[in-house]
């Protein structure tokens, strides 16, 4: 007996559920747009700043690789000129540079992983938006249809009791 009533009980919960996802479906696709719009407007300005982080790192790199080019030539400069001190001296500053240049370049291999990520994240965003809205017009639509075809039943269902009211009138006043 609880069994055939706790059945019921969801089977009517059910029911429920899918007049109110009925009711609200519309207003339920808005709220998801809107949401997947502010996501999208994140990821955006997320994807923004990402690729300008990774022109920053750009110009580190071509900075640091001119700065170790214009090193290397001033140690040979400074080994042709028996200058073993300078030419040390740069020989250890180029080698912070390559340190720093190798980070720098792990730096923007992970930004580009990112980027390239976030750019298709951001399509797949794009894509559920538009697909979203045209669930969102065909909604509409059904529900305007629907809303019509009520009212057209009304109509023509309210035209037939008034002529079958009608027709018992005039029977019966025809009658007496």
């Amino acid at each position: 007996m609880f069994g055939t009533l706790k059945t019921l009980f969801t089977g009517a919960n059910a029911r429920a559920e899918e007049h109110l996802r009925d009711t609200f479906s519309i207003e339920l696709i808005d709220q998801k747009i809107r949401e997947s719009e502010a996501s999208l407007k994140a990821a955006k300005l997320t994807l923004a700043s990402l690729i300008q982080r990774q022109r920053a790192e750009i110009r580190q790199v071509e900075s640091l690789e001119g700065r170790t080019a214009d090193l290397m030539s001033r140690a040979k400069e400074a080994l042709d000129g028996d200058r073993e001190d300078l030419a040390q001296t740069a020989a250890q500053a180029v080698a912070e540079m390559e340190n720093e240049l190798m980070l720098r370049r792990r730096t923007l291999e992970r930004l580009e992983r990112r980027i390239l990520q976030l750019r298709q994240s951001v399509e797949t965003a794009n894509r559920r938006i538009v697909d979203l809205k045209q669930g969102a017009m065909s909604a509409r639509a059904t529900k305007r249809e629907q809303d019509i075809q009520r009212r057209l039943n009304r109509h023509l269902g309210g035209g037939q009791s008034d002529g079958r009211s009608r027709g018992i009138d005039c029977a019966g006043s025809g009658t007496g």
